[in-house]
């Protein structure tokens, strides 16, 4: 199918969203829960699968859909259309800090791998797939890394990344040990394996796990400095643990009068 050629503009500093603009007849396809705003000519067609229009019959949807529900996204995606005369704007959001990243796919050689979670929209004819580890290691200790999303096409697509980004081009032969977590995106050229630490102690008490993301080259890769999973383990580690305030507050007032009381029996002693 033929890729929609859309014209984009990147907003925001932290808290990012892409508005991309759609001539008569072009159209976009949208992660679910990703559209920010759009223009009242713009009509939406939540559709089975990846958005394409012809997928192979029901048997060739079913496939479409199947493979998005492996990478943990939804069933559905949105077909956003222009069905005005003239040009329409609309917006897809980040959904959480960090920065989205405009990919070319007719200048990275068509493919994309990316993280399950990255994508974000994409024009009409990108092709949504699944990558698949190879290897056993990968998926018994890669984490995130193991099963990924895959764009196909020679169109524009938009993924989101946490916090700041990199992109390294590696040379034949060259060799970067990432955190699985922090691997947003690399081209088809790049080797991705799964490699251990090395040494128990670190294993146990340096904090980055059993196991790094080793990418080889040549090919180019996006690095992000705060993975999902890690700021959501943050997240969970700062909130309270027990429910409701009053207990909370309970808490803190017993503890300070257990406190007054242990140190006035001390302080008693002190006296004495």
């Amino acid at each position: 199918m033929a890729m929609d050629v859309i014209d984009y503009e990147i907003k925001g500093s932290e808290m990012q969203f892409v508005e991309v603009e759609l001539d008569p007849g072009e159209a976009a396809i949208g992660e679910a829960g990703s559209m920010m705003f759009m223009d009242a000519g713009i009509g939406m067609d939540t559709v089975f699968g990846d958005g394409r229009a012809q997928q192979g019959g029901l048997f060739g949807k079913l496939l479409g859909a199947g493979k998005r529900l492996v990478t943990g996204e939804s069933l559905f995606t949105t077909v956003y259309t222009n069905n005005g005369s003239g040009k329409q704007r609309i917006a897809f959001a980040a959904p959480y800090p960090g920065k989205i990243l405009p990919m070319d796919l007719s200048k990275l050689g068509g493919t994309l791998i990316c993280q399950k979670d990255a994508f974000l929209c994409a024009a009409r004819g990108v092709s949504l797939g699944i990558a698949i580890q190879q290897k056993l290691s990968v998926g018994f200790f890669g984490g995130e890394g193991f099963i990924m999303q895959k764009l196909d096409g020679d169109g524009l697509a938009f993924v989101h990344a946490g916090g700041t980004v990199v992109r390294r081009e590696l040379q034949p032969g060259q060799t970067l040990l990432v955190d699985t977590g922090c691997v947003v995106a690399y081209t088809a050229g790049v080797s991705f394996e799964i490699q251990y630490v090395g040494k128990i102690k670190t294993a146990l008490f340096g904090g980055e796990g059993l196991f790094f993301a080793k990418l080889s080259g040549p090919g180019t890769i996006w690095l992000q400095s705060l993975p999902l999973s890690r700021l959501a383990s943050r997240i969970f580690a700062a909130a309270p643990q027990t429910g409701g305030g009053g207990k909370e507050q309970g808490s803190l007032l017993g503890g300070l009068a257990a406190g007054g009381l242990l140190g006035g029996m001390l302080g008693g002693g002190d006296d004495d």
